[in-house]
């Protein structure tokens, strides 16, 4: 049965590889980014199952316009995929506010509005996944304070909601994942001596991110699919996925 996703930070990795497994699946695809032209160009891709729409998710104004748009078109969503995150390397010392206050409001305050938005769209039956991280249960995981802080921040937040929406018949999951790739994906971005200091930091902590395995893109998509077709009598609070060595 065609479902309607909606799909945070769905321009590009993870939230791109769901959103063109779904719609191969048949399903019909709402895909949020704060970059319209890089969610149009995924949109146009996967074709006419696929919608796009401008939105910062840590913006309050941003979600409630993005959610209203899309109840004018959908009487209902049957799955929130809160996907959007951002990662990037930086020690709290050297940190600026816009990448302080950017983690706090795409990696959780995103996944709360998003969340409250969605609500009054979802039917007894609806799901919400929130995509969280191997990370956040890493004792150590250098220059990374703010993204394991976020996402275990969003893990709590996911188990309140699965009681607190279960009476509505709306299940919660909080999937955590491991290390994607695809042959789209490109480095960090960030200045070669942070690069180097980054590596560095995580090798003296057991951290090679060179000998460790990868999962692709696609694959971790096909596993969400498995977590939309649970029998209405499960409840999964939390889902880890991570890679192996083949």
């Amino acid at each position: 049965m065609s479902k309607v996703i909606v799909i945070t930070g769905a321009g590009e990795g993870l939230g791109r590889a769901l959103a063109r497994r779904f719609a191969a699946d048949g399903h019909r695809l709402v895909l949020l980014g704060r970059t319209l032209a890089k969610i149009e160009k995924a949109a146009t891709e996967i074709g006419a199952h696929a919608t796009a729409l401008a939105c910062d998710v840590g913006a309050p104004d941003s979600v409630r316009a993005a959610f209203a748009a899309i109840g004018a078109k959908h009487q209902q969503i049957d799955v929130l995929i809160n996907n959007a995150g951002i990662y990037a390397p930086y020690t709290i010392a050297e940190a600026t506010d816009a990448q302080i206050l950017g983690s706090i409001a795409t990696n959780f305050t995103g996944v709360v509005l998003c969340t409250r938005a969605a609500i009054p769209l979802l039917p007894r039956g609806g799901q919400i996944l929130n995509i969280s991280s191997e990370s956040s249960i890493w004792e150590q995981f250098p220059m990374n304070a703010m993204y394991q802080a976020t996402k275990a921040g969003l893990e709590r937040f996911s188990l309140a909601m699965v009681h607190e929406l279960a009476p509505a018949g709306i299940r919660v999951t909080a999937v955590r994942a491991g290390a994607m790739y695809d042959e789209d994906k490109r480095g960090l971005g960030i200045d070669p001596d942070l690069q180097r200091r980054w590596g560095e930091a995580c090798v003296a902590v057991g951290l090679d991110f060179r000998k460790r395995p990868i999962s692709h893109y696609r694959n971790v998509a096909d596993a969400f699919a498995r977590l939309l077709d649970l029998p209405p009598d499960v409840q999964t609070d939390f889902v880890s996925l991570h890679a192996r060595a083949k």
